[in-house]
């Protein structure tokens, strides 16, 4: 109670703004639509799960600090529910589309925001090649062409036009490796890594022949890993960050996946105990700046401009323990970090949830003296 008391009075100066909100379930999914609405869905087995689209409270919603607010919580502007767990939803850019991937059942599923009312429609399935019992496909969605890039496996990897229905491309390989995530880069291209540490870039305008790191890295043996690339605009350097269930933490050159530009170590107490939550991101609003969470009730943010070499110890620019010191069930158990996502526009604040169902929404306060 006393460490939870102090770090109440610390959060006036970790903080410039923090809002704490309960869900009815947990969630693994935070998905942006546009810089105000954020899509939600619950992911427990043998229930039906919600899938929600929330605004944000108006106080989050405005640049600047504009006083007091009557709306203090999120409001519900969509809603719908999933008869099975959703593990991963993207939404289909300039379109009222969802895709969602989960289990049971190795399949994609669409749905339509309705316009004329607040409900979430199911209204198709995407098939997928595997049919495995608890495996689920990974996805991404291209925005110029409505696509969806989806795969459980390298040798599955397929893009689905949803317009025609058509499959514009496929990896044509017979490669087992597991897919951790898919991310797509721009109308042609996308990365993928696989849960071995295995990254590589796909130009879909070629034949199968990505770039790419093709072993796992040293050492790694029984380890998950999952990657983000950071986008063109945010900043030079470094554009692969790849996370491993230890806490290894690499950044590579697309020019050069053989060789890691640094690997570090963050300071983890013991391995991630779900691989599958484990998050790296970057933030869209600062150079060199990225996420994870994964292993704890904690988000760790880290600067990485000073990362050189191989296998130092980095500590994080900042770690937000909300999650932890406001728990209320009073279990044995600390809540773990779920899944977070950094606000498209606001460059510090970031998005988090735990499996206590609770939903911070936090702008931290950068501990570097300034300029």
């Amino acid at each position: 109670m006393e460490a939870a008391e102090d770090w109440l009075v610390e959060s006036f100066r970790l903080y410039q703004d923090f809002h704490a909100f309960d869900l009815s379930a947990p969630t693994r999914v935070l998905e942006w639509i546009g810089d105000k609405g954020v899509f939600i869905a619950g992911y427990e087995s043998l229930k039906k799960n919600e899938i929600l689209h929330l605004m944000l409270p108006p106080r989050l919603s405005v640049k600047e600090n504009q006083g007091l607010f009557p709306e203090r919580d999120f409001k519900v502007s969509h809603g719908g529910f999933s008869d099975r767990a959703i593990l991963e939803l993207k939404h289909v850019p300039d379109t009222r589309l969802l895709v969602t991937s989960g289990l049971p059942g190795c399949y994609l599923r669409l749905w339509h925001i309705t316009e004329d009312s607040d409900v979430i429609k199911a209204v198709s399935t995407i098939s997928v090649q595997e049919k495995a019992g608890d495996l689920w496909p990974r996805l991404a969605v291209f925005s110029m062409v409505p696509r969806v890039l989806h795969g459980v496996q390298l040798s599955s990897l397929q893009v689905v036009d949803l317009e025609s229905w058509k499959t514009t491309y496929s990896s044509g390989v017979t490669d087992s490796e597991e897919l951790s995530n898919l991310q797509v880069l721009d109308g042609d291209t996308f990365a993928f890594c696989c849960t071995s540490g295995r990254l590589g870039l796909v130009d879909t305008r070629q034949p199968w022949a990505p770039l790419e790191n093709p072993s796992p890295s040293p050492g790694s043996g029984g380890q998950r890993w999952c990657a983000e690339v950071k986008d063109r605009g945010q900043g030079p350097g470094p554009c692969f960050s790849s996370l491993c269930t230890d806490g290894q933490l690499c950044l590579l050159d697309a020019r050069d996946l053989f060789h890691p530009v640094s690997s570090v170590q963050c300071p983890v107490t013991t391995p991630s105990p779900d691989p599958e939550l484990l998050r790296v991101t970057w933030a869209p609003g600062l150079d060199n700046c990225l996420a994870v969470s994964g292993f704890d009730g904690t988000v760790q943010v880290y600067d990485v401009t000073s990362w050189e070499g191989m296998g130092s110890q980095v500590k994080p620019l900042f770690t937000h323990r909300g999650h932890i010191f406001l728990d209320e069930s009073k279990g044995d158990t600390a809540p773990l970090v779920t899944t977070h996502t950094w606000h498209p526009c606001k460059p510090r604040t970031l998005l988090s949830s735990a499996s206590d169902a609770s939903l911070h929404v936090w702008d931290w306060v950068d501990p570097r003296p300034s300029c």
